[in-house]
């Protein structure tokens, strides 16, 4: 039965929009929770009733997780920027580099290692891997550290627009 309820869950994962955070399996285990809650049991009549239950809690979770990414509590009304992909050479006005610089020096006051990882990543071109080894950190930390930075630099860069 669990074989059939992850097919189910991948079936309606396949539906859902890219960048999905939920897995399968974690919506399998989800609805299996709500459909044995020990505070309200529940009686199937048949093997087609305990699946039909189960598709419909796991749209209830799909939905749910989609209104509280929608709610701006959880940056509903943010849009994904890849600063990975930012052209320093010749993309970027001088305004935005200045800004961009700025933000940078506060960022290394606050965290020296994340600012010198973005300047590795940036303005030396490095890979996570190379610039982890540079810093003398672990790749893992770099990742972290980079993920830290990235938002930090987007926070602080549109609260200055």
């Amino acid at each position: 039965m669990y074989e059939e309820l992850r097919r189910l869950a991948a079936q309606k994962m396949a539906q859902e929009a890219a960048g999905q955070t939920l897995q399968a399996t974690a919506l399998v285990h989800d609805a299996y929770l709500r459909l044995v809650d020990t505070e309200k049991v529940q009686q199937w009549n048949s093997r087609g009733h305990f699946f039909a239950a189960a598709a419909e809690a796991m749209r209830r979770i799909l939905i749910e997780r989609a209104r509280g990414k929608a709610r701006v509590k959880h940056g509903g009304d943010w849009h994904r920027v890849d600063l990975e992909t930012l052209d320093v050479d010749g993309g970027i006005s001088s305004d935005q580099l200045v800004a961009l610089d700025e933000a940078l020096a506060k960022l290394t006051q606050l965290d020296r290692l994340a600012g010198d990882l973005v300047k590795l990543r940036y303005f030396a071109g490095l890979s996570i891997t190379d610039a982890a080894q540079a810093l003398g950190m672990s790749t893992a930390t770099a990742y972290r550290q980079w993920a830290y930075a990235r938002a930090w630099l987007r926070s602080e860069l549109s609260a200055e627009n």
